[in-house]
């Protein structure tokens, strides 16, 4: 585990304790090598409240079980609101290409995955990664932070009907204005130039609805932007690997297949 900000962290707030061994919890990333030229930058969910660690170790140990590279995230959630969640996201793009040679990654195949809020984190960084939310505040931030492949699971992406109440109100607010929440619906955001998209849901999540997944693919199909999307029947929100449910789990095989299909591994 390393720090995330190697100095100065924007947006930074000492009245924002949130302690780890008895310390304030700074951004982390965590690496989980394995002997590849590519790698995953996770964000677990958890409402940007909390991060769940089923969606970020969990996850690590699976990519490392064929034979990729991950990083896991330990971004900021509330009280923190934007933009220090995409800081965070931005800047873990970033250290990992800044630290390829060391880990043995190609710069051009970094993905990012997310699951529910970490998917709408993960999909942020897709569509707003030509924006500048920080001042540099070193050479890792000379690197670019577009991501090479995106992979949304169950991901939060609207913020008007199909919302997620508690994951809206941590980012930006219980009442945030109308620019606001089209900035953050990031199926307002897609462009040609947004990443190659895998993303799975399933039809049962009663929390984040299938619609978020659903509106972001005809997004990127509008762009012409490739992607691969699966909707399962069964299954309730924040499965994970879903090793419960043995028809949904079959997402994690489909993945390995899309990343092969695109060369990442």
């Amino acid at each position: 585990m390393e720090n995330l900000w190697s100095s100065e962290i924007p947006y930074w707030n000492e009245e924002f304790i949130e302690e780890q061994n008895n310390e304030p919890r700074k951004p982390t990333i965590t690496a989980y090598q394995a002997q590849s030229d590519c790698a995953v930058v996770i964000f677990p969910g958890g409402g940007y409240s909390v991060r769940a660690e089923h969606e970020g170790k969990g996850y690590a140990e699976w990519f490392n079980s064929i034979g990729v590279t991950a990083f896991v995230v330990d971004y900021r959630v509330a009280p923190y609101k934007h933009p220090a969640e995409i800081s965070d996201a931005m800047r873990a793009v970033k250290y990992v290409r800044a630290m390829a040679d060391k880990y043995g990654i190609d710069k051009n195949k970094i993905a990012v995955m997310g699951s529910s809020a970490g998917g709408h984190l993960a999909a942020s960084v897709s569509v707003h990664y030509d924006k500048d939310f920080y001042q540099a505040t070193d050479n890792i931030d000379r690197e670019s932070c577009r991501p090479d492949a995106t992979i949304l699971c169950y991901p939060v992406i609207d913020m008007y009907e199909y919302r997620h109440d508690g994951s809206r109100a941590n980012l930006i607010g219980p009442r945030p204005f109308a620019g606001e929440k089209d900035f953050m619906s990031l199926y307002k955001q897609v462009t040609p130039n947004t990443p190659q998209t895998f993303i799975w849901h399933t039809s049962e999540d009663e929390v984040v609805p299938c619609q978020n997944s659903l509106m972001y693919a005809t997004a990127l199909a509008e762009a012409h932007v490739p992607f691969e999307a699966h909707i399962y029947p069964y299954g309730h929100h924040g499965l994970g690997l879903a090793d419960e449910v043995p028809h949904t789990a079959q997402w994690s095989g489909a993945l390995k297949n899309w990343l092969k299909l695109i060369q990442f591994i």
